[in-house]
């Protein structure tokens, strides 16, 4: 673990990923729990990495906003792991919370981020969001943003839930699952 401690970590299990699930249940988790799960998911990080042949990484663990347990990859040339629109690393963070889960029995919530890429991205998001809701707002009438992963719709979400000028709501389904952004 890093300085930053994981102390009384409450996450919500079982959540949709678009955070409009009402039958979600909590769960504290122990500083032993999360230590467990970083040290899972860095093993399997490190295990896959051998296949790509990026040489010397360091993985710093933190966590995030949410609660989540962020890992952030870092090297030299690393590009491959990100892919074309951040596809590989998508790929990447599905394939670690899945092992992890397996591994440990349960899901925690685990973000797999490659030299800052989906800070970065995250930012871009947020800043798309809001200006979703100051259209929505402003044309009184509903934005529809373009599909999204359940991680950016996550974002999105999160975002927006502050926001008393406006709702956020997914429709769709699969790859064409969008944010849809709701004046009150």
């Amino acid at each position: 673990m890093t300085e930053e401690t994981f102390e009384d970590n409450i996450i919500e299990e079982d959540y949709d990923d678009d955070l409009d699930s009402e039958e979600s249940e909590v769960h504290i988790y122990t500083d032993e729990e999360v230590d467990h799960i970083a040290d899972t998911a860095i093993a399997a990080i490190q295990d896959i990495l051998k296949y790509f042949n990026v040489g010397e990484v360091t993985i710093d663990e933190y966590e995030g906003d949410e609660g989540e347990l962020i890992l952030d990859i870092t090297g030299d040339d690393l590009a491959v792991l990100i892919g074309r629109h951040g596809k590989t690393l998508d790929a990447l963070q599905f394939l670690i919370s899945s092992i992890t889960s397996r591994t440990v029995g349960y899901r925690y919530p685990i973000v797999i981020d490659v030299e800052g890429y989906k800070g970065r991205q995250r930012q871009k998001l947020e800043d798309i969001a809001r200006k979703a809701a100051d259209r929505a707002f402003n044309q009184d009438r509903s934005i529809k943003l373009r599909p999204m992963t359940p991680y950016e719709r996550r974002l999105v979400h999160i975002a927006l839930r502050d926001d008393s000028r406006v709702e956020t709501v997914s429709e769709g389904e699969g790859r064409a699952r969008r944010v849809v952004v709701i004046p009150r």
